[in-house]
């Protein structure tokens, strides 16, 4: 029973390896079947792990996510609440670019009109898992930032967490294939928060 327990604990660590690889290739759409077959194991090996896509993609991120979710703990106690609202929405923007599908999955919006009998793990369906659960923790992890920014009437009136959302992940998407992916990613930050406008 001890041996059968370590060979799941090695097979979970060697898929999620190869998964973290192969999300950081295809983004989102990464296959179950490639990671299993990469990995050694059977595809219901995989599925006993990971049973939908989304339950993949949760552990892919689930690490960096929850850093997110410390540093806007952690600037929470700071006393600038703008500049605290802004470096952890940076970092978003930052974590966006370089975790490849992670912009792909929040900015998934689930179909209204799937038929009826349709399946329900098809990729889009466990994506929409998936930006569920992580945009969930993300907005619960920054609500505090956000709130408090509103209340000292440092940011605009009317701001929501999917408006932050919605900026981080268009800039992450919009310069997925530049050249230089970071660079470009900072500069389209800089003007969300300075306008075009040039300073008086």
């Amino acid at each position: 029973m001890t041996g059968q327990r370590s060979d799941a604990r090695r097979n979970y660590s060697r898929i999620l390896a190869v998964a973290e690889e192969e999300v950081a290739r295809h983004g989102a759409a990464a296959s179950l079947e490639q990671v299993a077959r990469i990995a050694g194991v059977g595809s219901a090996t995989v599925r006993r792990h990971f049973p939908t896509r989304q339950a993949l993609l949760e552990a892919v991120f689930q690490e960096r996510v929850q850093a997110l979710c410390e540093r806007a703990d952690r600037l929470s106690r700071t006393d600038d609440s703008r500049t605290a609202l802004l470096e952890w929405l940076h970092d978003l923007v930052r974590y966006a670019v370089s975790a490849r599908g992670l912009a792909d999955v929040l900015a998934y919006e689930p179909p209204t009109d799937t038929p009826a009998g349709a399946p329900t793990d098809t990729p889009a369906d466990t994506d929409a898992s998936a930006r569920h659960s992580c945009g969930a923790a993300l907005e619960d992890a920054a609500a505090p930032l956000l709130r408090r920014a509103l209340r000292e009437e440092v940011v605009r009136p009317g701001v929501t967490f999917h408006d932050l959302l919605t900026l981080a992940v268009g800039i992450a998407l919009a310069t997925e294939h530049h050249a230089e992916p970071a660079i470009q990613a900072d500069r389209l930050f800089t003007l969300t928060v300075e306008g075009l406008s040039p300073s008086p």
